[in-house]
């Protein structure tokens, strides 16, 4: 099983999301550059957030996309299963007559063992909680102005965190 990148965009933009001050709303030509997604693909995932109820979108001049959860109660689990849908490590896990091997298949338990333990782990992990990190990682204060954290590029092996901050007006 992988991740795809569609649950690993919606989670980054959560969990930049998170990191802002309560109430902001984000544009998304803002939120593609702070996460590092691609506008076009950005798109379907911001859809998928709102059809979830995760985010909301506003339209016009003040417009963009804004939290309408409260993060702390919102795990990865959540949102990984809202745009990939309930996770399956085997199709013999699925409810009723699935596979006619459940009943005497020495791997069932394993594979149930090992979906249980996907789900635990990703089930443990709020948005709050990797938002947190990821400010304190970046020696910033969460709920203060200055948390405005806009991601410019992906670190590599032999560069620092470029960090952003917006213009104030």
């Amino acid at each position: 099983m992988q991740i795809t990148r569609a649950s690993d965009y919606a989670v980054r933009v959560l969990i930049h999301l998170a990191g802002l001050p309560a109430g902001s709303t984000v544009r998304q030509s803002e939120l593609a550059q702070a996460t590092a997604v691609p506008g076009h693909f950005l798109s379907k995932v911001l859809q998928q957030l709102v059809r979830s109820g995760f985010i909301r979108s506003h339209r016009g001049s003040g417009g963009g996309f804004a939290l309408t959860v409260d993060t702390k109660t919102v795990s990865l689990l959540e949102i990984v299963e809202a745009i990939e849908g309930p996770i399956r490590l085997n199709q013999c896990l699925e409810e009723g007559p699935s596979c006619e091997r459940k009943p005497w298949c020495p791997a069932h338990r394993v594979w149930a063992e090992a979906q249980a333990a996907v789900v635990k782990v990703l089930g443990s992990a709020s948005v709050a909680q990797l938002a947190a990190v990821f400010a304190a990682e970046l020696g910033v204060g969460q709920g203060h102005p200055e948390t405005k954290i806009w991601i410019t590029g992906v670190p590599t092996q032999n560069s620092t965190r470029r960090i952003r901050r917006p213009r104030t007006r």
